[in-house]
């Protein structure tokens, strides 16, 4: 469900398409994540290593979904946003709800202390995440777009990046602080740091967050994201026969 919003930008000179974020995942991989898109006619996902999720150009499209299928393989799993229901064969087998917010009114501001994060920091950057449990990062996530992170004696106890890039807007995710750090605002100050980076490319932040987080959303929205619609995310496997290649 879409909430209309008047999206400012924080100050932002153009106001980007709002119907990318309606199929983010979609939109990035037929944008500017197209270099990582592996993709079958209207069936599109990320390397295995880097995302965990795919996308179909209209998902009430019965041939996007065998594009899907013929992509990803039989009994296959695979994670899709926006889905309400899959077609017969299909099985659902986990999923969860989440919120998208954007940019209405969020202040970029570098962090001098933030450094940047790449494939050499991964190890480091795993174990945060999983004392920290933002959500998905796998060994290539930090090749989608800029991560920055701060140290504490040269320990990661923070750290926030880009994820999805479609046109005109990027994702802000992987936002996360060491339980023993929380509560200096080191969230905040990286949140705003990678907006910051963002917004110089003209670009506009948005994020999403588990629609059971209500802290993080609340501190999401007291420094200037606004919620814009509620999603479905769904883990299906797909049908047990080879549906067969389909022509690009």
């Amino acid at each position: 469900m879409a909430y209309p919003i008047d999206v400012r930008g924080g100050g932002a000179a153009i106001t980007p398409n709002t119907r990318h974020l309606d199929n983010a995942v979609w939109a990035a991989l037929t944008g500017p994540h197209i270099h990582f898109a592996e993709r079958l006619g209207r069936a599109a996902r990320y390397p295995a290593d880097m995302y965990g999720f795919a996308a179909l150009a209209d998902p009430a499209d019965p041939a996007a979904w065998a594009d899907l299928h013929a992509l990803a393989g039989p009994s296959t799993t695979v994670r899709v946003k926006g889905v309400d229901r899959v077609p017969s064969g299909w099985e659902v087998v986990g999923g969860g709800r989440g919120v998208q917010l954007v940019d209405v009114l969020l202040r970029p501001e570098h962090a001098p202390e933030a450094v940047r994060l790449g494939l050499g920091d991964v190890p480091e950057i795993l174990e945060l995440v999983a004392r920290t449990r933002p959500g998905p990062f796998l060994a290539r996530t930090v090749e989608l777009g800029t991560y920055l992170g701060i140290r504490q004696q040269g320990r990661l106890i923070a750290m926030a990046g880009e994820r999805l890039r479609l046109p005109g807007w990027t994702e802000i995710s992987a936002v996360c602080t060491d339980p023993a750090y929380r509560g200096r605002g080191l969230a905040t100050r990286l949140v705003r740091a990678v907006a910051a980076g963002i917004r110089e490319r003209g670009e506009t932040p948005f994020l999403h967050a588990s629609a059971a987080n209500e802290t993080a959303i609340r501190l999401y929205q007291s420094i200037g994201f606004s919620l814009r619609a509620r999603t479905r995310i769904l883990q299906v496997r797909t049908p047990g026969t080879d549906g067969g290649p389909r022509p690009l």
